[in-house]
């Protein structure tokens, strides 16, 4: 194994670690705090946003810094963690319900995207998102058809505007 692979696999067992047990661990709530602020700012990449949702056991509005997927105009995001992640239970006890911030505050509904579209949305995904490429277990310019078998291990939810905001 050369350096640059060795490098390489120490950055994605690091990352990993960031998040054992679909937790952020103190350095990952650090630098997502950092992220949080960037992305709520509207200074960051148009793909980069803040999302709140409503925690389901504690009622208090939850905020993170997330990569949005951008395929066929829609805009979407993914759960690098899987389906156990807390902001996928808190969306989906909250029927989608949530906040994208950037720049400015949107209502959004999150609309849950079925399996069978989610392999293009998940290789957009982690062409954006080099923090998800240490937990998705495919090669950003992999096939579709390696996306199609772990396309059921990540939600992906569509985000639509509210009406009204």
């Amino acid at each position: 194994m050369n350096l640059a692979q060795l490098a390489k696999e120490w950055w994605y067992r690091d990352k990993r670690q960031m998040y054992e047990g679909d937790h952020p661990n103190q350095v990952a709530r650090i630098a997502n705090a950092v992220w949080r602020i960037i992305a709520s700012s509207g200074i960051a990449p148009n793909y980069v946003a803040t999302l709140e949702v409503t925690g389901r056991k504690s009622g208090k509005v939850i905020a993170f810094p997330v990569v949005l997927a951008l395929v066929d105009g829609q805009r979407y995001v993914v759960s690098m963690l899987g389906a156990e992640a807390q902001w996928v239970k808190n969306v989906r006890s909250a029927d989608g319900k949530a906040v994208i911030h950037s720049g400015r505050r949107q209502p959004v509904r999150l609309e849950e995207v079925p399996v069978e579209q989610r392999p293009p949305i998940l290789k957009n995904y982690l062409q954006r998102a080099p923090g998800g490429r240490p937990h998705i277990p495919v090669n950003k310019d992999a096939p579709l058809s390696d996306f199609e078998k772990i396309a059921g291990d990540f939600p992906v939810f569509r985000i639509v505007a509210v009406e009204g905001s």
